[in-house]
């Protein structure tokens, strides 16, 4: 069986090599059929304490690693990229 992979924001980083990452979804409705924002955070093992609030990751599940952790953060997700410059002369 393949693992979930998500993608959140970071939403603390204050304890030791965890961070807890919020991610949202959006669903409809079941009666008004209006798109409607849901949230959920996951406690992700961070094991260089590399990241910090505000930063959006992708998290793996994982086997068990404390009480709240199954989840891993695997990567940075580089959302504010900017392309190259051309050098002008």
């Amino acid at each position: 069986m393949p693992k979930r992979i998500l993608t959140g924001t970071v939403v603390s980083d204050k304890t030791d090599k965890t961070v807890v990452v919020k991610v949202e979804r959006r669903v409809k409705h079941p009666l008004y059929g209006k798109i409607i924002k849901r949230s959920k955070k996951y406690h992700a093992h961070d094991e260089g304490n590399e990241f910090k609030a505000g930063e959006t990751v992708r998290i793996e599940e994982t086997r068990p690693i404390s009480k709240l952790k199954t989840w891993k953060v695997i990567e940075r997700v580089d959302t504010h990229a900017t392309p190259a410059k051309a050098d002008v002369a």
